[in-house]
């Protein structure tokens, strides 16, 4: 670990950086500049009062609770250091940012149809209301007793952050790049090809999105993220630009 910590590249000690700055700014300030913070960098639906098209770049460099940003920056450091050196700093940033973006898109496209459904439910100033009060009753902490109107005002408000969907790119370039690598995983006994890993990956973040699995994390952000950077590396391959050379 120290060995690479002292080989990290510069774009990832960048970006190791500037995400432990504003988390350390949303965990010291006052919780009303935090807020207001999140509320202006964070994702939301493109509906949503709260969205700004900016959103799309800045969310996945907000993070809120400690454990959240450690292992995205752990998984930062440990994979993208090497894929830093292996593609060159110009490549990687790209690489690094078009997933982020890329993964908002796709959240925000399964977002779309998740909230198809509950559009049939109510009439179209129905909907506009629930939307426009459902915002402003969020920052005040409350929400709608009627369970559809809340489950629309949390799809179409609730922030999205993080860097994961980014992190879940970065680890299917180092699978595709090192395919038998092995890794040892927590509570995982023997060490498992970086192959096997992001299958395993993709596999359990496929069942808890389609599950809807209610546990607060953009299952679909993390496969969009290795979508991209799926076809961005297919690009790459096609014109014989992309090889691991660590």
């Amino acid at each position: 670990m120290m060995e690479l910590l002292r080989r990290m590249g510069p774009v990832t000690k960048n970006l190791l950086i500037l995400n432990v700055l504003i988390w350390a700014f949303c965990a010291l300030t006052p919780a009303s500049t935090s807020a207001r913070l999140i509320d202006t960098c964070a994702l939301h639906y493109f509906s949503s009062p709260g969205f700004r098209v900016w959103q799309l770049f800045t969310y996945m460099f907000v993070h809120v609770e400690f454990w959240h940003l450690l292992c995205n920056m752990f998984a930062l450091v440990m994979f993208g250091t090497f894929i830093e050196w292996a593609i060159g700093r110009e490549r990687y940033i790209f690489y690094y940012l078009s997933c982020g973006v890329g993964a908002a898109l796709i959240q925000e496209g399964v977002f779309a149809i998740m909230i198809s459904k509950y559009q049939s439910m109510f009439s179209p100033e129905e909907y506009s209301y629930i939307i426009r009060e459902g915002w402003h009753a969020m920052q005040q902490g409350l929400m709608f007793v009627d369970p559809n109107a809340a489950a629309l005002t949390q799809l179409v408000n609730a922030p999205v952050i993080g860097a994961s969907g980014a992190i879940f790119g970065i680890l299917l370039a180092y699978a595709m790049l090192w395919p038998n690598r092995e890794l040892y995983i927590m509570f995982i006994p023997v060490p498992v090809k970086a192959k096997w890993v992001i299958v395993g990956y993709t596999v359990l973040e496929l069942s808890m999105g389609i599950g809807g699995v209610d546990d607060g994390v953009a299952h679909f952000a993390h496969l969009g993220g290795m979508a991209v950077g799926f076809v961005i590396i297919y690009i790459w391959n096609k014109r014989h630009t992309f090889s691991g050379w660590y």
